[in-house]
């Protein structure tokens, strides 16, 4: 048992980060969502995934493709062995996105730095400017992991049967149909506004603290077992485009330790567009 009553070690300290940065068998990466922030200062030795330009297929509405994944970890100096530890803004949405990606293929250890980039700078530790030139390494991704990722034909088909929870981590506006996208998205949402029936409302950001680091086991058990979203039940997550519904996987299956976890990536953008699925709306 991990501390805070975790299932599993996945998260780290700023404090273990700082005392381990240029360990040979470690890599960093940061994530931001304004993938800018990293050109003004990001910790030492930390390489930039960019999470369009590099987690998202340039043709495809997808994640890349096998070989491109290999090119990409090995450019980075990432070897299968490596411990890759992820942080980024926003409360690590996209870092978290990034790990289940790296799951995605199957790397053996990712970790997060709990608290991300905004705890590591109220710490007043350092940032620098200088970019990094990791020696390239050869990397073998494993097939994909098809159990940790849902798909939109498995949700209308969990919605005639039923059993699985499905989990709406957007903001209540977007839930209640008020929004179609957050402030700031406006022109990146869907056609029509609502929810996926049967979803419960339990906000991603909800799982972390002011912060920034991500609430006890018991207080996370008791958020979203107070919706019915238990380790007894499969559960799928849900966003707008799949990364803060990432958060939330992150935190039910590798910090709870929920074994039938899935994140659907398609998510809003691609529900509210289809034709002849049902939505709903209103708290």
């Amino acid at each position: 048992m991990a501390e805070n009553g975790y299932a599993n070690a996945v998260l780290v300290t700023t404090e273990w980060l700082a005392e381990h940065l240029g360990d040979g068998d470690l890599a960093v990466a940061e994530v931001d969502e304004n993938p800018d922030l990293y050109d003004e200062g990001h910790i030492a030795g930390a390489v930039k995934l960019h999470w369009r330009d590099d987690l998202q297929d340039p043709v495809e509405r997808d994640v890349v493709d096998k070989e491109t994944f290999e090119r990409l970890l090995g450019g980075r100096g990432i070897g299968n062995s490596t411990t890759v530890v992820l942080y980024g803004d926003k409360n690590n949405w996209f870092a978290a996105y990034a790990y289940w990606y790296l799951k995605v293929y199957g790397h053996a250890d990712v970790r997060i730095l709990d608290g991300g980039r905004q705890k590591w700078i109220d710490e007043g530790r350092e940032l620098v400017t200088d970019v990094p030139s990791p020696g390239q390494q050869s990397y073998a991704a494993q097939d994909r992991d098809e159990s940790i990722r849902a798909y939109r034909d498995q949700v209308r088909e969990w919605l005639e049967g039923g059993g699985v929870a499905l989990v709406d981590v957007r903001s209540p506006g977007e839930y209640a149909g008020d929004l179609i996208a957050p402030p700031g998205y406006e022109q990146e949402g869907a056609q029509r506004a609502g929810h996926i029936p049967t979803a419960v409302s339990i906000p991603w950001a909800s799982a972390v603290r002011d912060d920034g680091t991500f609430k006890s086991a018991d207080e996370l058990r008791e958020l979203y077992g107070g919706k019915g979203v238990t380790a007894e039940r499969p559960v799928t997550a849900y966003c707008r485009i799949g990364e803060r519904s990432a958060h939330t996987w992150f935190v039910l299956r590798e910090l709870l330790g929920y074994e039938q976890v899935r994140n659907y990536d398609g998510s809003w953008t691609e529900w509210g567009n289809l034709v002849d699925v049902p939505i709903e709306k209103g708290s």
